[in-house]
């Protein structure tokens, strides 16, 4: 994994190297044990390694280069990583961040295991790049983090990310080169898990939204300061217009990824209307997947991704 360093300094620009995981061997065969385990639906494993090779194929055939950490592993840690449901959500795992590599801190003991078998990847593959949570009994996952530009980046805290963590990394963020950080809380619901079920930079210039995300203000803080804003005015502030939308579904709808600043990969089941009727989005190229098995798991795209990569 030597032939590239880690790079991220935005969501929107040219996507070059990305981890990803392939999901267990697991199926969910019930709506019960679906229930307690999270999830919204049965799930047929072999209907979600089709979607996750399609998926990969995809990213491939797009240039980008895709590493499946599942092939990493030992022997014994593939014994439990093999039974980890929830194991291809990679994008809570860790984060890039600019130059550095930013540890999550699982916020869910179902996915606990998972983080020490990614970041011992990590650290192997970049040992001087990894940072860690320094605040003990915190939790930090990346699906909350939103690089907006290489100045700003927005963090929710809440069901699976706490304000004590975002404390612990700030300081280093801003070593980074970002100036500011702001904080929002949003609501703790499913549908509300992360920050990337509630917003996503489409562009260097817009960001699509929920619309109740306009009545929440953010927490900004800077090296030396700290102050209050409205979400939009933040948004704003730093070059984005908001694309706010009343109706929605939320995991494809929301959860996609930027390949590069003209093209977007979305789900197959994302509602086309939201990319037609604002102006900056006409012109941009969509290609759609299908990856409806792995949508049951509660997440999409963007929450199966995990960027080290973009130029």
């Amino acid at each position: 994994m030597g032939s590239f360093q880690p790079n991220c300094w935005s969501e929107h620009e040219e996507l070059k190297v990305v981890m990803l995981c392939a999901p267990s061997k697991l199926d969910v065969p019930d709506l019960t044990i679906a229930e307690n385990v999270g999830w919204d639906a049965t799930v047929n494993h072999v209907k979600a390694m089709d979607n996750f090779m399609g998926f990969k194929t995809t990213l491939e055939n797009a240039g980008v280069k895709v590493i499946d950490y599942s092939e990493e592993l030992s022997t014994d840690v593939k014994t439990v990583s093999e039974q980890l449901i929830n194991r291809y959500f990679v994008r809570d795992l860790a984060c890039v961040i600019g130059n550095s590599i930013f540890h999550g801190v699982a916020g869910s003991s179902l996915r606990r295991p998972e983080y020490p078998h990614a970041h011992s990847l990590l650290e192997k593959w970049f040992p001087e790049k990894n940072l860690k949570v320094t605040q003990p009994s915190t939790a930090l996952e990346c699906g909350d983090v939103l690089i907006l530009n290489k100045d700003a980046i927005l963090i929710n805290i809440g069901m699976r990310t706490t304000l004590e963590a975002v404390e612990s990394i700030k300081d280093r963020i801003f070593q980074e080169g970002f100036s500011e950080i702001a904080i929002i809380d949003l609501p703790r619901r499913s549908d509300t898990l992360h920050l990337d079920m509630n917003c996503n930079v489409t562009s260097a210039n817009l960001l699509i939204a929920k619309n109740f995300m306009r009545y929440f203000p953010v927490h900004v803080l800077t090296a030396q300061t700290n102050r209050f804003e409205m979400t939009e005015q933040f948004l704003n502030h730093h070059g984005f217009d908001i694309y706010w939308l009343e109706k929605y579904n939320t995991i494809p709808d929301i959860n996609f990824i930027n390949l590069n600043p003209e093209t977007l990969l979305i789900s197959k089941q994302a509602t086309k209307q939201h990319w037609t009727k604002h102006r900056l989005l006409q012109k941009k190229n969509l290609i759609e997947i299908d990856v409806t098995e792995l949508e049951k798991g509660g997440g999409g795209i963007r929450c199966m991704t995990l960027p080290l990569l973009r130029k």
